[in-house]
């Protein structure tokens, strides 16, 4: 083996054992599998992949999956549960087109891995209405046009519905001026919300009008 090799097969052992070891710091169980692969690291081996069992309530649905412990939620939906509604975009957390929401609160399911929510809920846009049967903030955004490509939309619109809870329980944003007072669905409080779901077509201003018309009805 050359001096390469070694140094390239150094570096994955290091990246599944740093995976691994995160992982067992989150999930109970784990910490013995993390230990293996860092013997077997030491030791010159590929070690295989270390699977766990988990279910997950994905759209009212139970699932029960046994996963690499390296699967990120996002993956574990796509891959898995072949629900491809909720795309993989810049996979480093930064665009929010695999916003989800996690147990009522939105998240990028990009940066989290599936065994860290066993028996979570999760809703994706498959969960929040149907081609026969749209939620309002689908029927809104194809209203006002809240879309181009298309490709962000499915985020954007999970993480518009999230934000709009978040605004009925009086929780704050970064433009709230009174934090003791409910905050409004303002466009400028909605910019703020929604500023993690880039659109790289530009269509934000159709978007905030889509949500500020679904803001003054339940959502």
């Amino acid at each position: 083996m050359t001096e390469s090799n070694h140094i390239n097969a150094g570096r994955r052992g290091l990246l599944i054992a740093g995976a691994l070891s995160a992982t067992a710091a989150a999930v109970p169980g784990v910490a013995g599998a993390a230990q293996a692969v860092n013997t077997a690291t030491q030791a010159g081996f590929s070690p295989p992949p270390v699977l766990m069992k988990i279910s997950l309530d994905v759209n009212g649905q139970r699932h029960s999956l046994e996963l690499d412990t390296r699967t990120t939620l996002l993956d574990a939906l796509r891959e898995h549960l072949h629900l491809t509604g909720t795309k993989k975009g810049c996979d480093h957390g930064q665009c929010g087109a695999c916003t989800v929401m996690l147990d009522g609160q939105r998240i990028n399911a990009c940066l989290s891995l599936a065994v860290m929510h066993d028996g979570a809920k999760v809703t994706t846009i498959e969960g929040l209405g149907t081609p026969d049967k749209l939620h309002p903030m689908q029927a809104a955004f194809i209203a006002h046009d809240g879309y181009q490509c298309g490709y962000c939309t499915p985020g954007q619109i999970c993480s518009a519905v999230a934000a709009l809870a978040e605004i009925r329980q009086g929780i704050p944003s970064h433009v709230s001026t009174d934090l003791n007072a409910p905050p409004q669905a303002t466009p400028e409080e909605l910019r703020e919300r929604m500023s993690g779901n880039i659109c790289r077509c530009g269509a934000y201003s159709n978007i905030i009008e889509a949500i500020s018309e679904v803001a003054g009805r339940p959502a």
